[in-house]
């Protein structure tokens, strides 16, 4: 078996002084070994608490309050924190999303790389920092020799996210996870950040999930795609799946509110609306409010995941065999995102 990650029922929530804002509720997936999985969503939809959650980084005052996760057979949610430790940025690493405060300005390069590599290998000092040289060499970051003695603040943009990829994979993990790698990033640096990735991927064979509200980085690199919003999972599936016969309703308003050519002057489709608050979600589908397409049904239920096929899901309710007209509906839409 090829499994590397799942998830099941995962739940986590922040208690605040308000009331309990439900970040995550009741999601499940499984990602296989050697897969590069896309979590794609508006800001707010549960991404970045998902993969906080699988690292165990929740801080207060957010708390996973139900659900499963499985590496490699071992339960994450039951394992010491000394445990946890060792297996965070030996067998699972992050990105995380700013560079510039994710690396510590009072320390240069050198030492914050070393310190990870001694942490988690027997490697010695002057081993470490022959190893972060390799590593920084690799990202392509130029004259590594000169460049690791440099503080982050005398790094680029795109060179301080490269740093944080050489340190990520610095112990060769199994699982990566970018939490947003792109993010403030210039056109042509987002390309190369994407390619370093896709290399790092082909070289050794690490799994990726990847972060992101940009359907096209999504296009760029994954295998997989997973659509949340509101907490939960609207639609998964392969990437020809859901790029090519989107099925549910917030995935398709992702594909029109998106340019599909630079060359004509097309009008784009925004999604109508705000996204729900999770300190009081919907009873129902957390899209419904949004949805052109909300049945009373939807208000008062949250939708099952319907099989579309074997790598295909979709929790909406038009897919219900008692939906109204959803062939048609399904044809309709799929006709739109074409054009």
């Amino acid at each position: 078996m090829n499994k590397l990650l799942e998830i099941k029922n995962l739940s986590t929530s922040f208690y605040t002084h308000l009331g309990e804002v439900q970040a995550v509720r009741d999601i499940s997936f499984t990602l296989n070994k050697g897969d590069v999985l896309g979590i794609v969503g508006e800001s707010g939809s549960g991404k970045s608490v998902t993969a906080l959650s699988i690292m165990r980084l929740v801080g207060i005052p957010g708390k996973i309050k139900d659900g499963q996760i499985t590496f490699e057979g071992t339960n994450l949610s039951e394992i010491s924190k000394k445990e946890m430790e060792n297996l965070r940025g030996n067998d699972i690493a992050m990105i995380f999303q700013d560079p510039m405060t994710s690396l510590n300005p009072v320390f240069r390069i050198k030492n914050q790389m070393v310190e990870v590599i001694r942490r988690h290998t027997d490697l010695s000092y002057r081993e470490a920092i022959e190893r972060a040289k390799d590593l920084l060499k690799q990202v392509g970051i130029p004259d590594p020799d000169t460049q690791i003695r440099d503080y982050p603040h005398q790094f680029s943009g795109g060179m301080r996210q490269r740093a944080l990829i050489a340190t990520a994979i610095s112990c060769s993990p199994k699982l990566l996870i970018a939490d947003e790698p792109t993010t403030a990033l210039d056109v042509t640096i987002q390309a190369q950040i994407l390619e370093l990735l896709r290399e790092l991927q082909a070289d050794t064979g690490m799994s990726i999930i990847l972060i992101t509200h940009d359907l096209g980085v999504i296009a760029e690199i994954c295998t997989h795609v997973i659509v949340m919003y509101g907490g939960k999972i609207m639609e998964k599936g392969t990437v020809q799946d859901v790029y090519y016969m989107p099925q549910h309703p917030y995935t398709q308003g992702l594909h029109k509110s998106i340019p599909k050519t630079v060359n004509e002057k097309t009008r784009l489709h925004p999604i109508e609306g705000s996204p729900p608050d999770l300190l009081n979600p919907p009873k129902g589908c957390p899209f419904s409010p949004r949805c052109p397409h909300t049945m009373e049904v939807c208000l008062a239920e949250s939708a099952p995941e319907y099989r579309i096929s074997d790598t295909h899901s979709s929790a909406c309710w038009l897919h219900d065999i008692d939906a109204p007209s959803i062939a048609s509906f399904l044809k309709e839409e799929e006709g739109t995102i074409d054009e």
